[in-house]
């Protein structure tokens, strides 16, 4: 990998870690696409380099997230179940499923059916939730469990909370905002965890493609999170899943002819 490379994936991270398409999903499309193997090293890349998206939503929600242990006890409630599977399934997750371009494409592809049908066919619910902090502790915990979902790549993190929230009757502001805090100890976490386990394999070059990876994430996450805010007011998610659909069709045509 070298420094455009980096570069790439780090503003493909940010522009993808909060839309409802799967930001690892694309991380190794676009890998493939630049040549790059899924070495230890570039998977460790593409889990890591999530923390640049991550502190631009600790940047953004500073206030929110000082407000006080109520709204952290929502966020840890939710992320208790992937906190769970992820201690478990590290391994398996990182060597066999983040290597599988083709189990990526399906997930993209059947995640973006699932959002037109879905969207098609919402109706919101009266007195649905309009605050963060309106979401119920239980409410909590089942956006966590949609969440754990998305650790098959292609699936989108973002998607399944978001998805989940809107079937437990939140609007989309509160649930898209709680998907963005959510994400804080989940990517800590698993960031943490990889880097516990790789970083000692690392080299100088390695850790400076890791910096430079996660300052684009971090300054195209910050436009990518009000974008979503402001697409949301009017919108509903089909783009999203029509989007999906056809990256998933570039991508077989690109390695059709290959």
């Amino acid at each position: 990998m070298n420094v455009i490379q980096a570069v790439i994936l780090g503003i493909v991270e940010g522009i993808t870690e909060f839309l409802p398409v799967s930001s690892t999903g694309h991380l190794i499309l676009v890998a493939k696409l630049l040549g790059l193997a899924q070495t230890e090293f570039q998977k460790s890349f593409e889990i890591a380099i999530q923390l640049g998206a991550i502190f631009s939503v600790i940047l953004l929600y500073r206030k929110t997230l000082l407000g006080g242990l109520d709204i952290w006890r929502r966020i840890l409630l939710a992320f208790l179940p992937s906190a769970c599977i992820g201690l478990v399934f590290y391994k398996t997750v990182k060597r066999l499923l983040l290597a599988n371009g083709t189990l990526v494409l399906w997930s993209l592809f059947l995640g973006g059916i699932f959002l037109i049908i879905f969207e098609m066919f919402y109706q919101k619910k009266g007195g649905a939730k309009q605050e963060v902090k309106s979401i119920s502790y239980a409410q909590s915990i089942y956006i966590g469990l949609f969440q754990t979902i998305a650790f098959i790549p292609g699936v989108s993190r973002a998607a399944a909370t978001i998805m989940g929230g809107l079937i437990l009757g939140l609007e989309r502001k509160a649930i898209v905002e709680f998907s963005f805090l959510l994400a804080i100890p989940t990517m800590l976490a698993a960031a943490g965890l990889d880097l516990l386990h790789e970083a000692g394999s690392f080299t100088a070059q390695d850790f400076f493609l890791l910096g430079i990876g996660f300052l684009a994430s971090f300054f195209v996450a910050t436009i990518a999170v009000k974008f979503l805010l402001a697409f949301i007011k009017r919108n509903n998610f089909i783009l999203f899943g029509v989007y999906r659909i056809i990256i998933v069709i570039f991508f077989w045509l690109v390695w059709m002819h290959k």
